[in-house]
């Protein structure tokens, strides 16, 4: 991957579906989603059209899956699938994975392995989805493998689509995406690099007092078009957070277009666009310099 060429990044997208067409959550819970973001009818783009999409546009991204098999019981899409064919398009796609926290010391094994020997540059996990307190110690064998990997772990908070219409909003729990407990994660594991993704509605503040008190928390701007991004986030993207504050777009339910083009419409100094962008998101995964 040559980081120059490149003119952005992008942390935030999924693979909602596997090589046999194999969904990444239950149709119900899919197509919540899908019309809580007015994507319905959207296609499901598999991980090498993912690619091609990105590569016309001169970009990268961050690629992953959600394994919250023990809360919905819906088989995940193997993390092994979604390295090997980022690995195969590795000019502009980096393989995060996604580990069921209630797998254990299990799932720290399975940590350990996907980055030994898959070449994993990071996880993800949605606390609601997974049906999970993010400050569980029930989580805890596994970010510790995630921090001596020195690999980032990426949160989703906030407000979530998923589930978004559906009676009961399909047993998902919004309060485990709250970033104050996120927090928790971030005193009792002080190396880990940790991203908030999302504008977190509505726990905006939170999310902002939690990153600029942890020296290791980033805040990922995915899933909103910047239009509707809270005044504060702005502001504090603007300054404070400058150097923590990452593009991504949730791909495919928001396209990098549509993001790019309503970010271009908002008052971010010109010397902090390109950081959004790419700079902070190169120095966090370790690019710097690669080509």
């Amino acid at each position: 991957m040559n980081v120059d060429e490149l003119v952005a990044l992008d942390m935030h997208t999924h693979a909602e579906v596997s090589r046999d067409g194999h969904a990444s959550l239950s149709p119900d819970l899919l197509g919540a989603s899908a019309e809580y973001f007015k994507a319905q009818g959207h296609r499901q783009p598999s991980v090498t059209e993912m690619a091609g999409y990105y590569r016309h546009r001169k970009m990268a991204a961050v690629v992953f899956t959600v394994d919250a098999e023990h809360a919905t019981g819906h088989p995940r899409i193997a993390n092994e699938e979604v390295a090997e064919s980022c690995a195969e398009h590795a000019d502009v796609l980096i393989p995060f994975a996604s580990v069921d926290p209630w797998k254990g010391r299990s799932g720290a094994r399975e940590a350990r392995r996907l980055v030994e020997e898959y070449g994993v540059r990071g996880f993800k996990f949605h606390p609601s989805v997974q049906g999970f307190a993010p400050n569980d110690t029930m989580a805890y064998p596994l970010y510790e493998a995630i921090e001596e990997l020195g690999v980032p772990a990426l949160f989703h908070t906030g407000q979530t689509g998923i589930g978004a219409g559906v009676p009961g909003g399909g047993g998902i729990r919004l309060k485990h995406s709250n970033p104050m407990l996120v927090d928790d994660v971030a005193v009792d594991f002080p190396e880990m690099r940790i991203i908030l993704a999302h504008p977190s509605f509505p726990w905006q503040d939170e999310a902002l007092a939690v990153a600029t008190h942890k020296p290791f928390v980033y805040i990922d701007l995915s899933g909103w078009s910047p239009k509707y991004f809270p005044p504060q986030l702005v502001q504090y993207a603007n300054t404070l957070l400058k150097d923590k504050v990452l593009f991504g777009s949730d791909y495919p339910v928001i396209t990098p277009d549509r993001w790019l083009s309503d970010f271009d419409k908002l008052e971010i100094k010109p010397e902090v666009r390109p950081k959004i962008l790419k700079d902070n998101a190169v120095r966090l995964l370790g690019l710097a310099g690669n080509k």
